[in-house]
């Protein structure tokens, strides 16, 4: 998708929402979809900590730059925009490590599952937060 052209990451993006309606497995095809997508370590145009500053996810595909949070925004707002998750709790968390403080913006849905947490799959919540905490948390 990434490669294409806007209207067609736009249009490759609508299709994505739709196959996560009808998905069995949403959280693993959320995060395969945007694991490819092309990432840069930091946007100095987005602040985290100022939703002012954050561009709209039709923005964001059409810069077609991804850093940490913007990704997590990004998969955050793919679940929000189907119908399978609209009145879902979604969460992005800054999770900081406290034992080498480094940080990772993670997606929290419904309190149970931690999407984009080092590019792995998704984990359950309660497996991972015991060696990190929350800096910054964000309702979608």
């Amino acid at each position: 998708m990434f490669k294409k052209s806007i209207e067609q990451r736009l249009s490759d993006w609508v299709q994505h929402r739709k196959l996560i309606d009808s998905s069995d497995t949403p959280f693993e095809d959320v995060c395969e979809f945007w694991n490819n997508a092309p990432f840069v370590p930091y946007n100095r145009k987005v602040d985290p900590y100022n939703k002012k500053s954050w561009p709209t996810p039709w923005e964001i595909i059409i810069e077609n730059k991804y850093d940490d949070f913007t990704k997590s925004l990004m998969i955050a707002l793919t679940l929000k925009y189907t119908n399978k998750f609209k009145d879902t709790p979604i969460e992005i968390q800054m999770l900081v490590d406290s034992n080498d403080e480094n940080r990772y913006n993670v997606v929290v849905v419904d309190n149970k599952f931690v999407l984009n947490f080092k590019d792995q799959e998704p984990v359950f919540k309660d497996s991972i937060l015991s060696n990190y905490f929350v800096e910054n948390l964000i309702q979608i």
